[in-house]
């Protein structure tokens, strides 16, 4: 498989992490969930994000999961080797390099204030794991604290030729992106892949600011998939009309703290994943949340038969 260039596009998959319910990881659930994102036609998976409770895995763990989806995957996969010091994400970074890999995604550490600092690290992060190795820049404020400006993202895709994507996750960020792409209409920034998260929550009007799709984890990949492929196409109104279909269950899954948990419980009742298991710490459903989760994955199947199988 190729590295990931700038001219990444449509949905990259978030892959959540399965465990068994006594918290090892449910290996037979990674192979299934890997099969299950690439018969919907996505154009890549990122494995070991925020969302894949990639600090709660040892590094042998880690090493085995992007081993195990690598292996299966006939598309690019980008692995997250964030961690507290360098010489942990250049272990995993030059490791899942080896294994096939296309790329990997940095998210800044949370005690990064100015944009100095912002920039600084990336330069650091780039010596640590290697220049050859192409890096997504995540950009998630709400979670990490760290406001990236679009000057500051240009200062570190122009000094770092082997940034070639950003994960945007600012909220509200649609400016964010008309900017960086004003950016490349004058000339000052080069040519960058824009996918976007927050679970797909703004998708409908990303991708018309200029996002090439999305980055995400929603737990109906399929309706991210067919979003993008009608927004390109030109179709507006469908692409808006089966995007606002789900906008309700997006909405649901976006809510902090437990927005892993609906992800999951939505994932097991598609098949999709064995047991709705976190690894330790993590939050768990209500009796009531999981009720009103099957009452809106029953009026969405009104309009997206995919929400009833």
């Amino acid at each position: 498989m190729k590295n990931l260039d700038h001219t990444a596009n449509g949905v990259y998959a978030i892959a959540a992490t399965p465990f068994t319910p006594d918290g090892a990881v449910d290996t037979a659930s990674v192979d299934r969930m890997t099969d299950f994102y690439l018969s919907c036609g996505v154009s890549g998976l990122t494995i070991l994000g925020m969302m894949g409770e990639a600090p709660k895995l040892d590094a042998a763990e880690a090493m085995a999961i992007s081993n195990q989806v690598v292996r299966r995957a006939n598309v690019p996969v980008v692995v997250g080797v964030s961690a507290p010091g360098f010489a942990a994400m250049r272990a995993l970074a030059r490791g899942v390099m080896e294994l096939g890999a296309a790329g990997v995604m940095i998210a800044p550490p949370s005690s990064l204030r100015t944009d100095d600092q912002i920039v600084d690290y990336y330069a650091q992060a780039v010596t640590a794991i290697g220049t050859d190795i192409p890096f997504v820049i995540q950009d998630y404020p709400l979670v990490l604290t760290v406001v990236m400006t679009p000057r500051v993202i240009r200062r570190i895709v122009m000094d770092n030729p082997s940034c070639v994507m950003l994960k945007h996750e600012d909220w509200p960020g649609l400016e964010k992106i008309s900017t960086l792409r004003a950016f490349q209409g004058d000339g000052s920034l080069r040519p960058l892949s824009i996918l976007t998260g927050n679970g797909g929550l703004f998708l409908d009007f990303e991708l018309e600011r200029g996002a090439d799709g999305a980055m995400t984890g929603y737990a109906f990949p399929d309706m991210l998939v067919d979003v993008v492929k009608l927004a390109q196409e030109g179709q507006r109104d469908a692409a808006h009309d089966l995007f606002d279909a789900h906008l309700p269950l997006i909405r649901y899954e976006q809510q902090q703290g437990i927005g892993l948990a609906v992800r999951k419980y939505i994932l097991k009742k598609r098949g999709i994943i064995a047991h709705d298991t976190q690894r330790a710490p993590g939050a768990s459903l209500s009796v009531t949340s999981r009720a009103e989760i099957d009452y809106l994955l029953r009026r969405l199947a009104g309009h997206d038969p995919r929400a009833g199988q």
